[in-house]
């Protein structure tokens, strides 16, 4: 902890917290998460004197005093006060700064480096740990640390939290290496995200980051609709516990009580009404990259479309499902996705199964194999890939690709941007597999987000 002491340390950006409470019954402990609409400096790029960033700082710690109960009126004082008081373990994101001398060659010119950074606080206020953002998403006022931090805390109620924050949630390191080499089944996750539907809205990908991974996640998005961050939530293998709004500027607390050790509660038997080979009435093959599926009998309708649009900011092949119940194939490149499904009644939205496999360049640069059912915005295929919120069909559906990597992300975004859970996941000899029936509302998106970490 020597490069942030507490005499030295300016905080520069106050985002979100999570707290951790120590009231342990039979297995379970107490989580919190508040997602935060943050009092946001009006020139940001400008240059602000240490009185005014207190000023603007406290003005936000005002806020989570009132969820957290303390008095003090000095900044990483009052935030180990808060922890103590409260007999919390809180976990802050803030920004740090470290001096630097000119024979270091990545020193910046004012002599300091400048981190996001996420500290944490026991609960006797001791200041026990600090991670240092390491996949900076457009943010010029910080720096990237020169050695990745794998950050880890001790808690005698659940024993090991791993900390990370935002965009590290993409990226192996140091997220994944730090869950599987501590085999965690904790993780604190403070994030500022811009929520990117139909893929990448925060509640949707921070429960299929805790469901991938079978562990618990504690996620702290800031409360900004004007630019577009919402989305927070207290996440288990099995269930969750979220708040997004986009509708107003009040920020939420979300407390639950969830498991120590996380259990997936998804049926491992697949006896579904699917085929266990899906495409078994059809033959399929590849022209350019692509799968052109036709019937097999004598006089059958033709196979629906195969048409590209965008998604994502990525060049995606898309089929629409064109009939009550079906199956259809798309492939992209050397990922080849399959889709069983039978709509509970026809509507007038238009869905379509897209694939892509291939470098994402826009925004960050990481290789993506994904198969969705995606609804489309209008009955346009143009729409296809478009941001959309509400739906009213529900499918019964299996989906599955034989992905290259094991790091499969399962998405299933419902009507009003809701939450649901798969009926099975899991993998069936070369191909990852996501089934479910008996929705209750409409689908938004069911994919498999593949994250190929070796190519990107």
């Amino acid at each position: 902890m020597g490069d942030i002491p507490v005499g030295s340390c300016c905080m520069l950006v106050l985002v979100c917290f999570q707290v951790l409470s120590a009231d342990v019954h039979r297995g379970h402990y107490i989580a919190a998460v508040y997602e935060h609409h943050v009092i946001l400096n009006p020139n940001p790029t400008g240059i602000t004197s240490r009185r005014s960033a207190l000023q603007l700082m406290n003005r936000n710690l005002d806020i989570y005093e009132e969820q957290v109960i303390a008095a003090v009126k000095q900044v990483l004082h009052r935030l180990s006060c808060m922890a103590l008081k409260n007999q919390v373990f809180l976990v802050v994101n803030l920004g740090t700064k470290q001096p630097c001398t000119h024979s270091d060659h990545r020193c910046p010119p004012d002599g300091r480096y400048h981190f996001n950074t996420n500290v944490v606080f026991s609960d006797s206020g001791t200041l026990i740990a600090r991670y240092r953002k390491q996949n900076l998403y457009f943010e010029r006022a910080f720096d990237t640390p020169a050695e990745v931090d794998y950050t880890v805390f001790n808690t005698p109620f659940a024993g090991k939290f791993g900390v990370f924050t935002c965009f590290d949630i993409l990226f192996y390191e140091p997220t994944v290496k730090l869950i599987k080499e501590y085999n965690l089944k904790q993780a604190v996750y403070p994030t500022a995200w811009m929520n990117q539907l139909p893929l990448l809205s925060a509640v949707e990908f921070q429960q299929a980051f805790a469901v991938a991974f079978n562990i618990n996640l504690l996620a702290a998005n800031i409360h900004r609709p004007d630019l577009g961050m919402t989305g927070s939530g207290i996440y288990t293998a099995s269930e969750s516990f979220i708040y997004y709004n986009m509708e107003n500027d009040k920020g939420k607390l979300i407390v639950a009580k969830i498991p120590i050790t996380p259990r997936r509660e998804t049926n491992n038997n697949m006896q579904t009404c699917f085929s266990n080979s899906p495409m078994d009435h059809q033959v399929c093959h590849k022209e350019h990259q692509e799968a052109h599926c036709e019937k097999a009998e004598t006089g059958a309708q033709e196979a629906p479309p195969i048409f590209h649009g965008e998604m994502m900011y990525d060049n995606f092949t898309f089929m629409p499902i064109m009939e009550a119940e079906g199956e259809i194939q798309v492939c992209s490149n050397t990922l080849c996705c399959s889709l069983s499904y039978q709509r509970l009644f026809v509507s007038k939205e238009l869905y379509a199964l897209g694939v892509f496999d291939g470098l994402h360049t826009v925004h960050g640069t990481y290789y993506v194999q994904a198969c969705v059912l995606v609804k489309c915005g209008t009955l346009d295929y143009t729409s296809c890939g478009q941001e959309v919120t509400k739906a009213t069909e529900r499918i019964d559906f299996q989906l599955q690709g034989n992905f290259s990597t094991a790091f499969v992300f399962p998405l299933l975004l419902k009507s009003g941007i809701t939450l649901d859970f798969a009926d099975y996941l899991g993998w069936e000899k070369n191909h990852y597999v996501m089934q479910k029936k008996g929705a209750s509302s409409g689908l938004i998106t069911a994919g498999l987000y593949g994250r190929w970490y070796e190519k990107d």
